[in-house]
């Protein structure tokens, strides 16, 4: 019987990993220079956290979750989403305290799970890359998070990209504009789909957010949340706005969007991407915005919150389609040809001798002959060859080649131990850190 991967899950091969750690990479980069610091969270959470989180009535506990009771009867889910863990793990260490910096600002990047369809940057294993940061409620703070996702994007050499954002407006502003979303929904609700006619008991507010066509015309037409806003609500709104222009963010403002999650309010935001990877179709890459009430949700003290989450799949899926390829560059700088009897052990010395001293460096291993190792050295993309045969040996010399020119040089071999950093460069070699 031959073994599958369970559907929705994907092997991540050589040749296909360094894509992702080139995506991790960037993001630390751009991390650090707004100083978030990482955070790991386990990867599976009590039920009962998510569903006082993310909303009972919310797709992702009604349909998606992957729950069940461990040998101790505890009812544990595998984590949907990477917000309500990391709230979770301040209250519980009680990082709000006073010897703690604030605003506390964590990134985290890792595997999140839900039952869904597969299809294209969607899998029930899935992975995220998202910020939080807890302690200010203020419009920079909000500014600051949607810069960092756009920083991340432009660092990655994205282009194909946009901005939209909208407001959920405080408390008594929601309240208001879900009386005059059910007033105006109510008498239609033979016309919506069944999904929106089930959300209109739960949820209505996620109708705007339906893709269904035949809830398109209604949605058109439905109540603003931007005319509910009061006037709380309304300032915090225009000063992220104001903000953004100062910074020369382009944006988009769309009244109809919505979050899949009860825990935001205020500002909330989408990257979008009509990438070809997409069918030119506008997919969302990053989405997030704030969510006041959260920390005191779940039994801490009343803290605002704001933060983002974007699916690692979706960028690379982007980045491939915007044929970005210098992160797929995984060329070795040399490979060590040993040729002759007398090679093998000098050949192990120095493979191990370059890979100290900081190069990538590979051998042969399955006593190819000389023009098979230079076959697979190619295979490799190796920058230059150094070749150790008998001849070479007795002269107590190596020859190196630079695999693009096919030019070659012969070098004292004890040089070769002694200096090989200034050989190579020498010889025009240039590392990976500084062509970046």
């Amino acid at each position: 019987m031959m073994y599958q991967k369970p559907k929705g899950t994907r092997d991540i091969l050589p040749g296909e990993s360094e894509k992702w750690q080139y995506v991790e990479q960037k993001a630390r980069e751009v991390f650090k220079r707004y100083q978030y610091k990482e955070i790991r969270t386990p990867i599976f959470e009590h039920l009962e956290l998510i569903t006082r989180s993310v909303g009972e009535s919310t797709d992702i506990v009604t349909k998606e979750m992957y729950d069940f009771k461990d040998k101790g009867g505890r009812h544990i889910t595998l984590r949907p989403e990477g917000t309500a863990p990391v709230v979770r793990a301040y209250v519980e260490n009680k990082l709000y305290g006073p010897e703690h910096t604030n605003p506390y600002k964590v990134y985290y990047m890792g595997p999140m799970f839900r039952y869904e369809r597969p299809q294209a940057g969607r899998l029930r294993q899935f992975h995220q890359i998202g910020i939080e940061v807890l302690g200010a409620d203020n419009p920079a703070i909000d500014v600051e998070g949607i810069s960092v996702a756009l920083a991340l994007f432009s660092s990655l050499g994205l282009k194909k990209f946009k901005l939209v954002i909208n407001s959920l407006g405080d408390q008594d502003s929601r309240q208001a504009h879900r009386a005059a979303l059910l007033d105006y929904l109510t008498p239609l609700e033979d016309q919506l789909s069944s999904d929106s006619k089930r959300r209109l008991k739960t949820n209505p507010l996620r109708i705007l957010d339906s893709k269904e066509e035949q809830d398109q015309p209604i949605v058109a037409d439905a109540p603003s949340i931007l005319d509910y806003l009061n006037p709380e609500s309304t300032t915090y709104f225009e000063t992220v706005k104001e903000m953004l222009t100062a910074l020369d963010i382009p944006f988009e403002v769309d009244s109809n969007m919505v979050r899949g999650l009860d825990y935001y309010n205020h500002t909330i935001f989408e990257i979008m991407s009509d990438s070809e990877a997409f069918q030119g179709v506008n997919t969302t890459i990053c989405a997030g915005g704030r969510y006041n009430g959260l920390v005191e949700e779940i039994g801490g003290p009343s803290i605002p919150g704001f933060g983002f989450g974007s699916g690692i799949e979706r960028i690379i899926l982007t980045l491939e389609a915007e044929q970005e390829k210098k992160h797929l560059d995984n060329a070795i700088d040399i490979y060590v040809v040993g040729m002759g009897e007398r090679s093998s052990l000098e050949t192990l010395k120095l493979t191990e001798h370059l890979r100290r001293a900081g190069f990538s460096v590979e051998r042969d291993y399955l006593a190819r002959k000389a023009k098979a190792q230079f076959k697979q050295a190619n295979k490799l993309g190796a920058a230059f060859t150094v070749i150790l045969g008998d001849e070479e040996l007795e002269l107590g010399q190596a020859t190196i080649k630079n695999m693009a020119t096919s030019k070659e040089v012969h070098y004292n071999l004890n040089a070769l131990y002694n200096q090989p950093e200034n050989i190579f460069q020498e010889l025009g070699y240039k590392s990976k850190e500084s062509e970046k």
